[in-house]
C-alpha cells in the first residue's frame, strides 16, 4: 500500500522519537481521485502535523505514486472506550493552554460590516488572527463604545482557535489582568504568573486598557510582559476608549510600549456601512424591513451599533403583536421612542439658512453667476452640506445644479478661509450653531 510505503521512506528520514510520536499514529482513512486522507487522534494532533510534516509527507507519497497531487489530515472518529493510558501532552508541544473570555458566537469576521469607519481596524485585525507580519507585533485600537472593539477581538480569538488550535492565546481584560496579578502576589505565585503570560503566550488580547489609570503596578507588570512578548515575535492585541497619548493617569513608558505597533481608530459607522448593519441585524432577528424602511432607519438612527441593535429589536417585538407586519407608523414610533425625534439636516434645509443669513434668494444661490456676494455664500453652503450632512458630492451639487467638482472645489476653497480667516471662522461657527439647534 502507498501509505505504508511512505512511512516506511518516512521512518528512514525521522529520528525515532519523531516518528513514533508523529507518523506512526497516523492511519489511511481513504483516497479521494487524487486526495489521500490520512486520519490522526485528534484536531491538536492534526494541527501539529499539518504545520511541520505534511509536507514532507506529501513528497514522500507523491515519489511513491504520482497520481496522488495532494495530502491531507482529518480527525478519526473518538473512539468508544480508552482502556490504556494516553499521554496527554506530547514531546516538542509547547507547555501551556490557551485561557479565553467567553466568546460572542456571532462576533466574527464574516458578521462584521467593514465600511469606511472601520476598514483599517478590520484589516489589521484580520493580518493578526493569520499570524501575519505585514503590521508587525502589536495593535491598538480606540474607539467610544459600541463600534465593534469586542467585536473584532472576539473575530480574532475565533479564528485563531478554528485555525491555529496549536497557538498559545490569553484573552482578557485589562480589570482581569489585574485582579489576577493580585491574586497570585497574595498567593506568592508571580513566578507562575510570570511564566503564563511571558513564557507561555503566543497572543495576547487585552481589552479595555483605560481600566489601569491609576494602577502603577499593574501598568508596570503588563508593561514588562508586552516587552518580552513583542521582543521575543508574538502578537499582542490591546482596546481602549481612547488613543494610547490621550490615556490618563498612564505612565509614560507603558504609552511608549502601547504606541510601538500600529494605532488605529474605529469611527461611527458611514451611511452606507448602517444600511449593511441594519439589514444584517434585521436578518438576524427575522425581522423583514423593506428597503425604504432600511433607508429610513440609516438616516435616522445614528452613533454606536448597539443602539441600530436595540431598534432592529424593538421593531421586531413590535410586529410580533401585529400580525408581524412592520408600516412605516411602527418604524417612526420606534424610531423616535429610541434615537428620538430630531429631525434630519438636508443640503435642501441648509440651503434656506444660508440664504436666509445671507439675504439671498434660492434662485440667487442656485443661479450660475460668480459674482462674489452669491459665489461665496453658495461655496458655504455647500461647505456646510458636506460636513452636516451624509449625503454625495453629486447630491449636493444637484441642490445648486452644479456638478461633484465644483462642490469639492467650494470645500477645499471654505475650508482654507476657515483655518486662515477668523471673521470666517466666526461665520462658519455661528451657522453650525444654528443649524444643531433646527
Amino acid at each position: 500500500m502507498v501509505w505504508e510505503k511512505a512511512k516506511a521512506a518516512l521512518q528512514d528520514l525521522l529520528s525515532e522519537s519523531v516518528y513514533s510520536l508523529w507518523i506512526e499514529p497516523l492511519n489511511l482513512h481513504g483516497k479521494e481521485d487524487s486526495t489521500l486522507v490520512l486520519s490522526c487522534p485528534d484536531r491538536y494532533f492534526g494541527a501539529y502535523v499539518r504545520q511541520n510534516y505534511l509536507e514532507l509527507i506529501g513528497r514522500k507519497i507523491a515519489e511513491i505514486d504520482a497520481s496522488i497531487k495532494t495530502v491531507t489530515v482529518t480527525e478519526s472518529a473518538p473512539s468508544a472506550a480508552i482502556d490504556h493510558p494516553v499521554q496527554m501532552r506530547l514531546p516538542s508541544v509547547p507547555s501551556g493552554k490557551s485561557v479565553v473570555r467567553a466568546l460572542h458566537p456571532r462576533y466574527t469576521f464574516v458578521d462584521f460590516m467593514v465600511g469606511q469607519s472601520n476598514i483599517l481596524a478590520q484589516s489589521a485585525c484580520r493580518s493578526m488572527s493569520m499570524l501575519d507580519d505585514s503590521i508587525g507585533p502589536c495593535l491598538f485600537i480606540n474607539s467610544t463604545t459600541g463600534l465593534g472593539k469586542t467585536h473584532l477581538t472576539h473575530a480574532i480569538a475565533h479564528q485563531l482557535l478554528e485555525t491555529q488550535p496549536m497557538v498559545r492565546l490569553h484573552y482578557l481584560t485589562a480589570q482581569q489582568f489585574a485582579s489576577e496579578m493580585v491574586v497570585n502576589i497574595k498567593t506568592n505565585k508571580m513566578d507562575h504568573f510570570k511564566r503564563k503570560y511571558q513564557d507561555q503566550c503566543d497572543v495576547l488580547l487585552v481589552e479595555d486598557m483605560q481600566n489601569l489609570t491609576g494602577k502603577s503596578k499593574t501598568q508596570e507588570e503588563l508593561n514588562e510582559v508586552l516587552d518580552c512578548l513583542i521582543k521575543s515575535g508574538k502578537r499582542v492585541v490591546m482596546t481602549a476608549n481612547t488613543s494610547p497619548r490621550e490615556l490618563k493617569g498612564i505612565d509614560d513608558e507603558f504609552i511608549s510600549r502601547m504606541s510601538s505597533g500600529l494605532v488605529t481608530s474605529i469611527q461611527k459607522p458611514d451611511l452606507d456601512t448602517r444600511r449593511r448593519i441594519i439589514s444584517r441585524k434585521a436578518q438576524q432577528q427575522n425581522v423583514e424591513l423593506p428597503q425604504v424602511f432600511v433607508d429610513y432607519l440609516a438616516r435616522h438612527v445614528k452613533g454606536d451599533v448597539r443602539k441600530i441593535e436595540s431598534t432592529i429589536i424593538a421593531i421586531g417585538a413590535r410586529a410580533a403583536l401585529n400580525d408581524n407586519t412592520v408600516d412605516e407608523k411602527l418604524v417612526e414610533e420606534v424610531v423616535k421612542y429610541l434615537a428620538g425625534s430630531t429631525p434630519e439636516l438636508t443640503s435642501r434645509g441648509i440651503t434656506e439658512l444660508v440664504s436666509d443669513q445671507f439675504k439671498l434668494s434660492l434662485e440667487e444661490l442656485r443661479s450660475k453667476t460668480r459674482k462674489r456676494a452669491i459665489a461665496f455664500p453658495r461655496q458655504v453652503a455647500m461647505y456646510l452640506c458636506r460636513k452636516h450632512t451624509e449625503e454625495t458630492l453629486a447630491e449636493i451639487g444637484k441642490v445648486f445644479n452644479r456638478d461633484h467638482s465644483t462642490v469639492m472645489h467650494a470645500v477645499k476653497v471654505v475650508s482654507t478661509l476657515n483655518r486662515r480667516d477668523a471673521s470666517v471662522a466666526s461665520q462658519l461657527k455661528l451657522l453650525s450653531e444654528k443649524l444643531q439647534r433646527l
